[in-house]
């Protein structure tokens, strides 16, 4: 499986370094967030990766249902339960929970799909902050702290069809942005296309924290120290 290089497993424990978190941000989900550089000050493990990992270990359901309840750091031991419910959580070794997911409907372990859905995902994961994100806080007059730009993800759910695809895409369908005080709640909701045909749907949240008045030029710079990071 594509995403072993990225977590170490012991029997039913799973590690994640702050190396091999890094290295998924980057080199899988083009995600450029320096809050997972290792050595970052609040780094964390990335969600998508989390994400995966569960995906990976439990298999892609039709319907599935993940809520954020905290950052995983370097290297904490997480647990994987052999046997799980409709509803579970991943949690730690001293019971901390991280993730809770609920799924309904039929189960796909295929290898092929479950790689395909994951890369796309974070792929489309990848180009949230300049491609969506931004324009989006230009258009409401905000913006996150470019000092220490936080973007926290919070929640995602999908449903598929089915599960006859080989390939498959996310495409974005509808962006919102509420503002409460310096916080600002993102829901963008996505399409799941194969062969050019819709065969799902889903839809994502994330926090915007430390907002504050929008300003071009330090949002510019902002994007540019992205692109740079990016780039090298």
């Amino acid at each position: 499986m594509f995403l072993s290089p990225y977590f170490t497993k012991q029997d039913q424990s799973v590690f994640i370094s702050a190396q091999q978190a890094s290295d998924f941000a980057k080199k899988v989900a083009e995600d450029f967030n320096p809050i997972h550089d290792v050595g970052a000050k609040r780094f964390c493990v990335p969600g998508d990766l989390l994400f995966a990992l569960v995906l990976t270990e439990y298999g892609l359901s039709q319907n599935m249902q993940f809520k954020f309840a905290g950052m995983v750091g370097d290297n904490i031991e997480l647990h994987l339960d052999k046997n799980v419910t409709d509803q579970f959580s991943i949690c730690d070794t001293k019971g901390k929970e991280y993730l809770h997911i609920e799924r309904q409907g039929e189960v796909c372990k295929c290898d092929v799909q479950t790689a395909a859905f994951i890369k796309s995902y974070v792929a489309f994961s990848g180009l949230n902050f300049i491609h969506v994100l931004m324009p989006m806080m230009k258009q409401h007059q905000v913006m996150i702290n470019p000092e220490r730009p936080l973007v926290i993800y919070e929640s995602m759910s999908f449903h598929l069809d089915h599960f006859n695809f080989s390939t498959i895409s996310l495409h974005l369908a509808e962006q919102s942005l509420a503002i409460n005080g310096k916080r600002g709640d993102v829901t963008l909701t996505f399409e799941l296309h194969s062969e050019g045909k819709v065969i799902g749907s889903g839809v994502k949240t994330l926090v915007l924290s430390g907002l504050r008045e929008y300003d071009d030029e330090k949002a510019q710079q902002m994007c540019e120290r992205y692109e740079s990071r990016k780039k090298s």
